[in-house]
């Protein structure tokens, strides 16, 4: 996943805003407790989550992987006072876990934690969503953009996590994560219902306008 300088990615921490206390918790829990940690967005993608979501100030909310839940609140530093979350996952086990951090949040009315399979639970929500945040398994990036993509408000902004997916995106034989976000990246920038931008941060994130119905 380092694809970025190691020096110039704690630079740029560095010159960034702190994350709060339970932000770093979270951090250091997942990276003891939890497999994968490097699942975890992190201290600058997930201020690059936050800032997007003041922003934004949205309303609704979409997050499709929740993990422990790091982004989860990095992007419930937005909301509006109305504001709501829905953020999904399909791993039980980590559930008491992440739910514990959103109670210490004090955010428990604001984030509606699902767990289950994305593509079954996306079609019944009704919601049109102002911020969309995708980072789940690879394969069904695609098939979660066209399940989200017209419950998205024109204006409204859909990020895409692990684009670059650790620089294998240039390997001359990809393996079968790599061509489904190949796959993925491809549809995005084809699609003349948005305007998008791939940013190098991290492990590649992509930022979707939606510009049309």
């Amino acid at each position: 996943m380092e694809i970025t300088n190691e020096e110039i990615q704690h630079y740029a921490e560095k010159h960034s805003t702190a994350e709060s206390e339970l932000l770093r918790r979270i951090n250091r829990e997942t990276h003891a407790r939890v497999l994968m940690p490097r699942m975890l967005s992190g201290h600058l993608q997930g201020r690059v989550l936050a800032m997007i979501s003041k922003l934004l100030q949205p309303r609704w909310v979409l997050e499709i992987g929740t993990y422990t839940g790091y982004s989860s609140l990095c992007l419930a530093e937005g909301l509006r006072e109305d504001g709501t979350i829905i953020t999904m996952d399909i791993n039980e086990e980590l559930e008491t876990q992440t739910r514990k951090y959103f109670k210490e949040a004090g955010l428990n009315s604001k984030i509606d934690y699902r767990i289950g399979n994305a593509t079954s639970i996306i079609p019944s929500i009704e919601q049109t969503f102002d911020l969309v945040f995708i980072d789940a398994d690879k394969e069904s990036y695609s098939l979660y953009f066209d399940l989200i993509i017209d419950k998205v408000r024109p204006g409204g902004i859909i990020l895409a996590d692990n684009v670059l997916w650790s620089g294998k995106v240039l390997d001359e034989k990809p393996d079968k994560d790599t061509r489904a976000i190949l796959a993925f990246n491809k549809k995005v920038h084809e699609d003349p219902r948005v305007e998008c931008v791939l940013l190098p941060l991290r492990d590649g994130i992509f930022v979707i306008r939606k510009v049309s119905l």
